[in-house]
């Protein structure tokens, strides 16, 4: 049975005092049996990394730590950079790979995808692997087609064990921001897309695999965005910056 997870992207946004106080809110709204029901993430930016870690370790927290992207090699003259082996080492277990904002505003491709979906596995993480359309695909009836392409390049050459346990996270590039949001039977139904373009190239770990839903996700529409069968949780924008209402996201069936 797959475990419901919620993920939070803080974006470019909190500094490393701010991580720890918000993620010492977090854990207080939040109590034992929300995590025996739904794996709770957090990916700051890199700069507050380490002191979210501290914070979750010392603490014995059962929120997990994310990160929000990395670089595909394990070392190098890549100014700026960071290496999924650096993120390895600060406890980090999940990375955001493919985010629409790292295609679109940083020009990352397909390929560049690919590589760091298997440098995440490769250094022992697990890669939360973004796919969606542009408002311009989606007018033109596009979507299945662009997330069929996305999905198979960012996938290629995965084995079944490692897309046992990946996150796939369909956010529709419109809805990222804007406050706008797919219909809950929108979203579904490219969940369960999604679902069977694995199932055609990986056979039963299509049904282990977890795919969750972003784009403009909030207390007021998570319940339905939930309720749907392959939908597994939600990659969180903007409303996982404060803690009340991302716990009230996490507690959706409250």
């Amino acid at each position: 049975m797959r475990k419901d997870l919620i993920a939070g992207n803080w974006k470019m946004n909190a500094t490393h005092l701010d991580a720890i106080q918000m993620v010492q809110k977090l854990s207080y709204r939040l109590n034992d049996s929300d995590f025996d029901r739904v794996e709770v993430v957090v990916c700051p930016p890199y700069t507050a990394l380490r002191s979210a870690q501290t914070v979750i370790e010392t603490d014995h927290l059962r929120i997990k730590l994310g990160a929000q992207n990395c670089h595909y090699a394990d070392s190098g003259a890549f100014t700026g950079a960071i290496s999924p082996g650096m993120l390895a080492k600060l406890s980090v277990r999940y990375v955001i790979v493919g985010h629409s904002e790292r295609r679109h505003v940083f020009g990352e491709t397909d390929a560049d995808i690919n590589r760091k979906v298997k440098a995440v596995y490769e250094a022992g993480m697990i890669p939360i692997f973004a796919v969606g359309e542009l408002e311009a695909e989606r007018d033109a009836g596009r979507t299945e087609e662009r997330v069929r392409s996305q999905f198979a390049a960012g996938t290629s050459g995965l084995t079944q064990e490692q897309v046992n346990s990946l996150v796939v996270a369909y956010e529709p590039v419109w809805a990222i921001g804007t406050g706008n949001t797919a219909t809950p039977d929108d979203a579904g139904a490219v969940c369960t897309f999604i679902r069977e373009l694995a199932a055609d190239s990986y056979g039963d770990a299509a049904d282990h695999m977890r795919i969750l839903y972003g784009g403009s996700v909030n207390p007021g529409n998570v319940a339905a965005i939930m309720a749907k069968a392959d939908i597994d949780g939600a990659l969180v924008g903007g409303a996982s910056l404060d803690p009340d209402t991302f716990a009230s996201v996490v507690r959706y069936w409250v």
